[in-house]
């Protein structure tokens, strides 16, 4: 019996956007520091100056919503840095001498469907 090969079909999708939306949680190893909204931003420029140097400090991204209770924030950084800004998040590894990690929960190119997604999943940065 010859079977036919099954069939592959790629689909790729256009994105318009100019910009991609992360979801973002800051977790600490031993207790939760308090952070402003500044701090949580400042650590972050920190991280893309230490890789990236005085250039990656100058580095465009706003973060659009912080939660300080739970130290969750969605950022919203232009297309073509968003592997930046995600490797810089990866290697930010303590503050304030406290060992803490970033987790990227979510990455939309819409803020809309990023939110409907997290509203629909219940993805929170205190399940993880």
């Amino acid at each position: 019996m010859d079977e036919e090969p099954s069939s592959y079909e790629r689909v790729a999708y256009k994105n318009d956007s100019v910009y991609h939306y992360m979801k973002i949680c800051l977790i600490f190893g031993n207790e939760r520091k308090p952070l402003s909204a500044e701090q949580f931003k400042q650590l972050i420029i920190s991280g893309l100056k230490e890789l990236y140097g005085e250039v990656g400090a100058a580095f465009p991204f706003d973060v659009l919503t912080f939660d300080q209770f739970v130290l969750s924030a969605i950022l919203r950084v232009y297309n073509n840095g968003l592997v930046k800004l995600w490797s810089a998040l990866t290697l930010i590894g303590s503050c304030e001498n406290e060992s803490c990690a970033f987790r990227v929960t979510q990455v939309s190119s819409s803020v809309s469907k990023l939110i409907l997604v997290l509203k629909s999943t219940g993805t929170s940065c205190r399940s993880l």
